[in-house]
C-alpha cells in the first residue's frame, strides 16, 4: 500500500477531528451541555456513534465521549523515512474521521437548523436542495426497497464531474441500474447534485439522486442510512461494530465515487468507507489500495474513465445488476418511477385532474382470441393535443395461456402502476379507475407514442409473468366513449374480484402463505398471510400470495397448511408453528396470529402500522409510518419500529398493514377493533367508513367517534379523560394484560 495515501488519509482524519473538537467546544459555550443533539425525525440518536459504539448522543454533553474516542483512534502521523504503512491503522484514523464528521453535522442541525430540507424534494424556487439525514419515513419507505431487492444498492458520489452532460451520463446509468445516488462535497466551486440541475435532472429521493449535502462531512448521512438499515432490518444490536459493519460488507452493496481531485481529507473519509467493505473508484490518478483486505475486491481504484465508470464500480463491488431494455425512445427502469411531472411540464394529462376517463383491466381471453404483441389504439393519438391538453384513458390488457387463472388477472393488472412509471417521461398514479397519466413534453419530443405502453406492458409482463401465459395484447382507449364502456366492464370485474377476497375466511381456508422476501435483511422474519390477516408490509393479501405461488413456486410465498387448531382465539395452529420454527431458523417456536401481547408475529421493519398496548387504558394503539408525531405509548413510530424490527418476537406490540385493521381477525385474541382507544388522525380518517362499518357488525356504531386521537392527547392520562366520557367498550372489557 502507497505511503501516500495512509499519509494523506491520516492527516486529513487529524484535520477532521480537530475542526469536530473545534465546532464542538464553540457549540458547548454557546448553547451549554444540555443543548439537544440529533438528526431531526430519525431514531438510533446520532446513528454511526450509536450503531458502531453503542453511545446514545442525545446533548452536546453526550458528544464529548464520542469525540474522545475518535482522538484515541487516530494513529501517529507517517514518517518520511522507516514507515511501514499497513491497513489497520488507516482504517482507524478513516473511523475517526467518519465519527467525527457525524458530530459535525448534528452541531449543523443546531446552529443552522433551516439548511437542510425536511423533505423527499428538494425545493429549486427557494433554492434549497440539500436534504440532509433521511427522516424516519422516508428512510422506511426506501430502506423497503433495499429488502426487497428493487434497489440493489447504492453509490456515494463525493466530488463533481467536469461538466453537467459527464455528470448527467453518470446519474442516468445509475439509475437504469435502479442503483440509489447518494451525493455530497463540493470540487472546483460546484457540486454533483448543482451539476444535474443545471443540465436540467430532477433530483431528490423519488428519482434515487439525493442530494444529502455540499460538504465531505454529509458522506455520513450515506453511511448512516446503511447502519440505520442493519439495526431497522437486520436486528444488529447498537454497539455490536463487527456485526454492524460485516452486515454492511455482506448486505448493502455500496461504494464511492470519488470525481475530482482527492485532499486529505477524502482520503480519510474513503478509508473510513472501507470498514463497511465499500470500495472507492476515482477518475484521478491516484494510490491504489488492491486486495487483499476488507473490502470483497479492490479497496481504491484509480484512473476510472466516465463511460465506464458506473460498469467498473458495479464489478469491484461485487453487485450484479440488469438494465431493463424496453422498445421505446425513452430511458427505462424503476428509479425513474418517483419523478414528478408538474404543469407546464406535460403535453398531455389523461384522469387526474383533467377529469377525464381512467381505466385500468387485465382480462383472460381464449387463446384464438389474442394476438400476441398486438397493440391498438382507439381514438386520437398525442399528436391530436397540444401541450397541455388532455385525453381520455382505457388500457385494456387481454391475456392468454393454458396455465392462466382468473386469480392471476389482479396481479398483473396491479404491475400497469409500476411499469408505466419505470419510463422516463411517464408519471402515473392511482389504480383502477382512478388513475392518472401525464406523459411530458420532453418524452413526446423524444418520440413517445401511446402505442408505447403497448409496448411496455407487453415486454415486461412477459418477462416477470410469462410462465404463466402465453400471449398478450393491448388495447388503448382515447375515445371518450369507448373508454366509458371499458370503464363500466371493467367496475362489473372490480365487484366480483372484491367480494370474492370479502368473503374468505381464515376458519374455511386450510392454507395460508408465507412471505420471507424480507430474510435478505431479517434473517429470523417469517410473515404469514391468511386471507383475514394481509401482509405487515401493506403489499401483499392472501390471493396475490397464492398467485406468487403459483407463478414462481419456488418463491417467497410458500403455502403453509395450518393443521390442528391449538388456540382458535389467539390463531394458533400446530402446522403454521412447525413452518415458521423451521423458515426462522428455529428462532420463533410460536405465533398467535390475532394477538399483541402473546407471541406476536415478528416484523423485519417494514410494517405499514405498528400497534402497541395501553395498559392505564385497557387498550390499544395504532401508528402509521406516515405520522411523525408523538403518541401515548411514549414513542414516535421510528422508535417503535427501531425497538421491535429485525425479526423479534415482542410482546405488546406488533406490526401490521393498514387495511389488517379493518379486517375481521385483527388481534380478536385480545379484544379485536373494540380495544383500538387511540390512533392518528389521518389514519383514522382514511379508515373513516371501513371502521363505522366494522363498529356497526360489532355493536358500536358509533366507534370511530370514541376513538381518540392526537387533538385529544398525545399521553394515556391525557386521552383517558375522553375515553371515560364516551364511555369507550375497551374500558368495560376485562385486562388486556390479564
Amino acid at each position: 500500500m502507497s505511503k501516500l495515501v495512509a499519509f494523506a488519509a491520516i492527516q486529513g482524519a487529524y484535520n477532521i477531528v480537530q475542526k469536530s473538537e473545534g465546532a464542538y467546544k464553540r457549540a458547548l459555550q454557546k448553547y451549554g451541555p444540555e443543548q439537544k443533539l440529533e438528526f431531526p425525525n430519525t431514531a438510533y440518536y446520532l446513528p454511526l456513534i450509536y450503531s458502531l459504539l453503542g453511545i446514545p448522543v442525545k446533548t452536546l454533553a453526550d458528544a464529548k465521549r464520542p469525540l474522545e474516542v475518535c482522538r484515541s483512534l487516530l494513529p501517529p502521523h507517517v514518517k518520511i523515512q522507516n514507515h511501514l504503512p499497513y491497513l489497520g491503522p488507516l482504517l482507524d484514523a478513516g473511523m475517526a474521521a467518519i465519527l467525527a464528521e457525524e458530530i459535525i453535522e448534528a452541531i449543523r442541525y443546531v446552529e443552522d437548523p433551516d439548511f437542510y430540507l425536511v423533505s423527499e424534494d428538494v425545493d429549486l424556487e427557494k433554492g434549497k436542495i440539500w436534504l440532509g439525514a433521511a427522516e424516519d419515513t422516508v428512510f422506511r419507505k426506501r430502506g423497503v426497497q433495499f429488502v426487497d431487492g428493487s434497489a440493489p444498492g447504492f453509490v456515494a458520489i463525493v466530488g463533481a464531474a467536469p461538466n453537467p452532460e459527464i455528470a448527467k451520463m453518470i446519474a442516468l446509468e445509475y439509475q437504469k441500474r435502479s442503483i440509489y445516488t447518494f451525493m455530497c462535497a463540493n470540487q472546483s466551486g460546484t457540486t454533483f447534485s448543482e451539476q444535474l440541475i443545471e443540465a436540467g435532472v430532477e433530483i431528490g429521493w423519488n428519482t434515487r439522486l439525493v442530494p444529502f449535502g455540499p460538504d465531505i462531512s454529509a458522506a455520513v448521512f450515506a453511511l448512516g442510512f446503511a447502519n440505520r438499515a442493519a439495526m431497522a432490518f437486520g436486528g444488529v444490536k447498537p454497539g455490536d461494530y463487527q456485526k454492524m459493519l460485516l452486515y454492511n460488507k455482506d448486505r448493502i452493496f455500496a461504494f464511492v465515487n470519488a470525481l475530482g481531485e482527492v485532499n486529505a481529507e477524502w482520503a480519510a473519509n474513503a478509508a473510513g468507507c472501507v470498514n463497511w467493505g465499500f470500495p472507492t473508484l476515482a477518475d484521478t490518478d491516484i494510490p491504489p489500495i488492491l486486495p487483499t483486505g476488507v473490502c470483497t475486491y479492490e479497496h481504491v481504484v484509480p484512473n476510472i474513465g466516465y463511460d465506464e465508470m458506473v460498469q467498473r464500480s458495479v464489478e469491484v463491488r461485487g453487485l450484479k445488476t440488469t438494465v431493463a431494455t424496453v422498445d421505446i425512445p425513452l430511458a427505462y427502469g424503476p428509479a425513474f418511477e418517483g419523478e414528478r411531472i408538474r404543469k407546464g411540464d406535460y403535453h398531455v394529462e389523461m384522469g387526474g385532474g383533467s377529469k377525464t376517463t381512467t381505466v385500468e383491466w387485465v382480462t383472460s381471453l381464449p387463446m384464438d382470441k389474442v394476438e400476441d404483441g398486438r397493440v391498438d389504439v382507439i381514438g386520437p393519438g398525442l399528436d391530436s393535443v397540444k401541450p397541455g391538453g388532455s385525453l381520455p384513458l382505457g388500457i385494456k390488457v387481454e391475456v392468454a395461456g393454458r396455465k392462466f387463472q382468473e386469480d392471476f388477472e389482479p396481479i398483473l393488472e396491479r404491475q400497469i402502476h409500476h411499469l408505466l412509471n419505470y419510463a422516463q417521461g411517464l408519471m402515473h398514479t392511482g389504480q383502477r379507475d382512478i388513475g392518472m397519466l401525464r406523459v411530458s413534453n420532453e418524452a413526446v419530443t423524444k418520440g413517445f407514442k401511446l402505442e408505447h405502453i403497448g409496448v411496455i406492458l407487453h415486454a415486461k409482463l412477459h418477462q416477470d409473468f410469462g410462465a404463466v401465459f402465453d400471449k398478450l395484447q393491448v388495447k388503448i382507449y382515447t375515445d371518450a366513449k369507448e373508454a366509458d364502456k371499458a370503464r363500466d366492464q371493467a367496475r362489473e370485474v372490480y365487484k366480483h374480484r372484491d367480494a370474492r377476497v370479502e368473503n374468505m375466511t381464515d376458519e374455511t381456508t386450510d392454507i395460508y402463505y408465507s412471505c420471507t422476501l424480507c430474510q435478505s435483511f431479517a434473517p429470523n422474519h417469517v410473515c404469514v398471510v391468511s386471507p383475514e390477516r394481509t401482509g405487515l408490509c401493506g403489499a401483499y393479501n392472501w390471493m396475490d400470495c397464492k398467485a406468487s405461488y403459483e407463478i414462481n413456486p419456488t418463491g417467497p410465498n410458500q403455502p403453509i397448511e395450518k393443521g390442528e387448531v391449538l388456540d382458535a382465539k389467539l390463531g394458533v395452529y400446530k402446522g403454521a408453528n412447525e413452518f415458521i420454527e423451521k423458515a426462522s431458523r428455529q428462532a420463533v417456536p410460536n405465533v398467535c396470529f390475532y394477538s399483541l401481547v402473546n407471541d406476536p408475529m415478528t416484523t423485519c421493519g417494514c410494517c405499514e402500522c405498528i400497534a402497541a398496548v395501553l395498559p392505564t387504558c385497557n387498550g390499544i394503539m395504532t401508528v402509521h409510518r406516515d405520522y411523525t408525531g408523538e403518541t401515548p405509548s411514549g414513542m414516535k413510530f421510528s422508535t417503535l419500529a427501531g425497538t421491535m424490527g429485525g425479526g423479534a418476537q415482542s410482546p405488546g406490540f406488533v406490526g401490521h398493514s393498514k387495511y389488517n385493521i379493518v379486517q375481521r381477525k385483527y388481534l380478536i385474541g385480545d379484544g379485536g377493533l373494540l380495544r383500538m382507544v387511540w390512533m392518528p388522525k389521518s389514519l383514522k380518517e382514511e379508515f373513516k367508513e371501513k371502521i363505522e362499518a366494522r363498529g356497526a357488525e360489532l355493536g358500536v356504531p358509533d366507534l370511530y367517534d370514541r376513538i381518540a386521537d392526537e387533538t385529544i392527547g398525545l399521553t394515556e392520562e391525557e386521552i383517558l379523560p375522553f375515553l371515560t366520557e364516551k364511555k369507550h367498550p375497551a374500558l368495560e372489557m376485562d385486562g388486556i394484560l390479564g
